[in-house]
C-alpha cells in the first residue's frame, strides 16, 4: 500500500546493515550461477523463521549484479549466523568454495555497517513500507524532521 505521505524510519538501538549480492559474469554456465542464486532465498526463509538469530528485514533488487539489503539487530548475531554449522549459510559457502572458488563465473560481494543510534537518517515520500521503514518504525517527517539535518539531529543527546 502506497503510504502518500513523508515518513521517516527509527529503529530502536543500535543495528547493523548488511548488503550483499552477486554477479553473473558468464551467464551462460547457468549451472555455475544457479545454485547461487537459489541459496538465498533459503537463508531468508530461515531468518525469517528465527527472528532470535537477530535477522529484522530484507529488501532484494534483481540484474546481473543483485543486491540485498539486509537490517540485522547486532553484529555479533550477524557472524554467528555466518559461523553456525547448523544454518543454510555455511553449506551455502562452502557449495561456492569448492564449485566456483575463483574461477570468475560468479562474484559475490558484502559490505557490512553498524550504525548506533541518531547517526542515520532516511526519508520515504509516496512509498509503501520499505527498507529501514519496513524494518523498524515509520513517523510523519515533520517538524525538526523535515531535512536530513533535522531528522540527524532526533535522538541526539
Amino acid at each position: 500500500m502506497i503510504r502518500n505521505e513523508r515518513l521517516t524510519a527509527q529503529l530502536d538501538g543500535d543495528f547493523v546493515v548488511f548488503l550483499i549480492g552477486m554477479r553473473i559474469n558468464s551467464p551462460l554456465k547457468i549451472h555455475k550461477w544457479l545454485p547461487v542464486v537459489s541459496a538465498m532465498p533459503r537463508m531468508i526463509n530461515e531468518l525469517y523463521r528465527h527472528p532470535e538469530l537477530g535477522f529484522i528485514h530484507a529488501e532484494s533488487w534483481f540484474s546481473r549484479t543483485t543486491i540485498m539489503v539486509q537490517y540485522w539487530r547486532s553484529m555479533d548475531q550477524l557472524l554467528a549466523y555466518a559461523k553456525n554449522k547448523n544454518s543454510e549459510h555455511l553449506p551455502a559457502w562452502r557449495a561456492f568454495n569448492k564449485s566456483i572458488g575463483t574461477d570468475g563465473s560468479v562474484g559475490i560481494w558484502h559490505e557490512t555497517y553498524a550504525v548506533s543510534k541518531g547517526n542515520y537518517e532516511n526519508v520515504y515520500v509516496n512509498m509503501p513500507e520499505f527498507g529501514l521503514g519496513k524494518a523498524g518504525t515509520l513517523e510523519a517527517a515533520s517538524g525538526g524532521r523535515q531535512s536530513a539535518a533535522g531528522r540527524l539531529k532526533v535522538g541526539k543527546e
